[in-house]
């Protein structure tokens, strides 16, 4: 069937290769500039590469072929699969960004280890499509999927739910007894969930919401290029504020978020929850309830998003398993050649 949705769409990866001798020479200089006490924030883990990167593009690839241009976004990096792709029939459609070009006029920032000021300035890509999806490298799709799951007229659709911002649950008190009792590992893991929640939450004030916010999934993420560069013409001291830290800072906004609320105050937003997004963690999930979760992925027709995180922590016969799947899923670029 014809896509109702005639506006060119592209899509943005942001994607690091934390063990190239560049970016570590980059990461470890400012470490020594701070004190060289590496903090969290910096943990090798947050800019680990397994291969997610050729997932997510083949994915987009081969899911969603009416995408105009997938943009990498780097710091002077380059993918393996940026090499295979010349040839081939998306050699032209598959495009590098440098951070040099994104943060053109601030590079005094520059280098940034910041997801965070990254995605603030993924809007000033050159020639970026007004209606663009953002996805981090550890995002793939898993069946085809239409523009009108991202866009429908004059709105996007988001998928999540809506939280209040004082967490009265019971649940969220017993969080706080159990923390305590839980190996090191998992209140790190605890606590990156709360910094996450409260830029979240510091997204939605900027937006003008006070009372609740919107828990935002980890899945391909609409934005509307015109909506983000607005605000920020209008709120250059946020933008500037935003870009400055290196690392992950916990009074930073999430621009992701920020995007999303932004639409959702001007009522161009429609929640949607026909699709839905798996998130695999081996460090946080046991290998059983891992294998269960890929074996609903397989049974469930609205799984369409999944959300691989730290792949490179799964012991070795998880790994495999969740490797087989994800080729078996999504597969490799040289099959994608194969089929077409």
């Amino acid at each position: 069937m014809a896509s109702k949705f005639n506006h060119p769409i592209d899509a943005v990866i942001t994607w690091v290769d934390g063990q190239d001798p560049k970016h570590l020479h980059k990461l470890n200089a400012y470490i020594a500039e701070i004190g060289g006490k590496r903090p969290v924030t910096a943990d090798p883990t947050r800019f680990h590469n397994d291969g997610e990167i050729d997932y997510c593009v083949v994915s987009l690839l081969k899911f969603a072929p009416w995408l105009r241009y997938i943009y990498i976004v780097t710091d002077d990096q380059v993918p393996d699969i940026f090499n295979q792709l010349k040839g081939t029939p998306w050699e032209k459609k598959v495009r590098l960004i440098d951070h040099r070009i994104i943060f053109a006029g601030y590079e005094q920032v520059l280098p940034t280890f910041n997801i965070r000021s990254i995605m603030t300035v993924l809007w000033r890509i050159p020639g970026l499509a007004e209606h663009f999806l953002y996805l981090n490298d550890d995002f793939f799709l898993i069946q085809p999927v239409k523009p009108e799951d991202f866009f429908r007229d004059q709105m996007i659709v988001i998928r999540g739910q809506w939280r209040p911002m004082e967490d009265v649950r019971l649940i969220a008190r017993l969080r706080s007894f159990w923390f305590k009792y839980v190996s090191a590992s998992r209140q790190q893991k605890l606590l990156d969930r709360a910094k996450h929640r409260e830029a979240q939450k510091n997204s939605a004030r900027l937006a003008g919401f006070t009372d609740k916010y919107f828990w935002i999934r980890h899945e391909p993420h609409p934005w509307r290029k015109s909506t983000i560069s607005n605000f920020f013409d209008q709120h250059q001291d946020l933008f500037e504020r935003n870009l400055a830290p290196k690392l992950r800072q916990p009074n930073q906004f999430i621009c992701e978020a920020l995007a999303a609320y932004l639409e959702l105050n001007s009522g161009t937003a429609l929640i949607e929850d026909a699709l839905m997004a798996l998130k695999i963690d081996p460090p946080d999930q046991s290998e059983k309830e891992l294998r269960k979760m890929i074996d609903q992925a397989d049974r469930d027709p609205s799984c369409a998003f999944i959300c691989v995180q730290s792949l490179e922590k799964a012991p070795p016969a998880l790994h495999q398993h969740i490797v087989a799947w994800l080729n078996r899923r999504i597969g490799s670029l040289a099959e994608l050649l194969a089929a077409n």
